[in-house]
């Protein structure tokens, strides 16, 4: 990864930092060099627990908010800054409409959802327009909110806007042209295509709450402070079954990807995200991008974060197929693929390019995709119905729980809703 040379960074509010460009470090509470490493000095540091608690699920409801709320503070991070032409949302004036959904045989309706499922922040928009807006459990609009694995669906948008740049010549080219360092690996003949539909083939066990597992030793890389640490842990890992045969979520492919693109554009990930999307798409608020390492890239399975409208605002980046005043910053149709179900190993799985694709029987869902993180984070993107909803959660489990509603039931829903005449 190449270092940036020592320059005047402008910060969003006019001032200069001066600091390696790589390494504009901060967090929301914006802490000093001697604390770089440890939780902000905000009110609610004392607060957090630990990440290790938050993967067993053992967090207390308040502990929940405060670390999925203060995310961005516990490690270094890089500032994504937003530029000076937000793009304004809107508010439809009309009444929102009322909402019916059914799950686990019940009928349930917008407040039930809030409360059951521990909302958050809940944002609908309907042709770029507000259509509800709810903040609850102590945020508000200027919260940063932690993004889990929906940062995975960033990346591998950034892959996207790479191969429309040039920078990358083809999904299909071997991930190793662009990582060297993994040739010899269980990747040596991985495409980036395989990578972004978690088809590697690599044996990675996903299980959170043990702590032998490789998911929990790959956090341990991610938090080590060492520059690709967690690159140097997947390479280790050894091929289960053939490229392409058998789909199986992996968080390290998140990583593989993020180093596909740095490597191919030479530019951090945080600063592609801010220069080809963040700024020109009009985001209101920077964003923050977890480090590796004071001088290594940004995680980039996870550790994002951003405002419930920033959110908002990258579902309706994805829904235009990455048009930002005219311009295309994806190939053509790059969701057709990047959204869409796919088979592998005889198998159809809903599954694209690092988005989730809810259960297409219900013909509302027709060609909708969704980010999803754990403990809840869902940025929905229904194209043909022209709806964006982000939903962020804060239930006390990170997996799924029985008693919890069916998110995609509501999102359904709520776009059904807003058919209106």
């Amino acid at each position: 990864m190449l270092r940036q040379r020592l320059a005047p960074f402008p910060c969003s509010d006019g001032q200069l930092w001066w600091k390696d460009e790589f390494l504009r470090l901060a967090i929301p509470a914006y802490v000093t060099a001697a604390t770089l490493l440890v939780a902000a000095l905000s009110p609610a540091a004392g607060q957090m627990a630990s990440v290790d608690r938050l993967y067993e699920s053992t967090l207390s409801p308040r502990e929940v908010v405060d670390t999925l709320s203060h995310y961005g503070s516990l490690y270094p991070s890089a500032i994504v800054a937003h530029g000076r032409n937000p793009h304004i949302l809107e508010r439809d004036p009309r009444p929102f409409p009322a909402i019916s959904f059914r799950s686990h045989d019940g009928d349930y309706d917008l407040n039930d959802y809030l409360s059951y499922n521990r909302v958050a922040g809940l944002l609908v928009l309907k042709d770029g327009r507000i259509a509800y807006e709810h903040y609850d459990l102590g945020i508000d609009q200027d919260t940063h909110w932690a993004s889990f694995s929906m940062a995975k669906s960033f990346t591998s948008v950034l892959a996207g806007v790479a191969v429309k740049d040039g920078f990358i010549g083809s999904v299909d080219d071997p991930v190793v042209r662009y990582v060297p360092a993994l040739k010899g690996s269980g990747y040596d003949k991985v495409s980036v295509r395989q990578v972004m539909q978690m088809a590697s083939g690599l044996q990675l066990d996903e299980t959170y709450a043990d702590p032998r597992s490789d998911r929990r030793q790959l956090l341990a890389r991610m938090r080590s402070g060492k520059p690709h640490a967690a690159l140097d842990f997947i390479r280790t890992k050894p091929s289960a079954v053939a490229p392409g045969t058998r789909w199986q979520y992996n968080s390290g492919e998140g990583h593989v990807l993020a180093a596909v693109v740095e490597n191919a554009t030479g530019k951090p990930l945080w600063q592609y995200l801010r220069d080809r999307i963040w700024i020109p798409a009009g985001m209101a608020s920077d964003a923050t991008w977890w480090l590796d390492s004071l001088d290594g890239g940004a995680q980039g399975t996870a550790g994002l974060t951003a405002t419930l409208q920033d959110y908002g605002r990258f579902g309706l980046f994805a829904a235009s197929n990455g048009v930002i005043d005219g311009r295309k910053t994806l190939p053509d149709r790059w969701f057709a693929e990047a959204g869409a179900p796919h088979a592998i190993g005889g198998k159809t799985v809903d599954y694209g390019y690092m988005w989730w694709v809810p259960d297409q029987a219900d013909p509302i869902q027709k060609g909708a995709y969704e980010a999803r993180g754990m403990y809840g984070q869902y940025i929905y993107v229904n194209p043909a119905e022209n709806v964006v909803i982000v939903a962020l959660r804060a239930p006390s489990k990170g997996a799924v729980r029985p008693h919890d509603l069916d998110d995609d039931a509501f999102f359904a829903a709520v776009t059904r809703s807003l058919r209106r005449p």
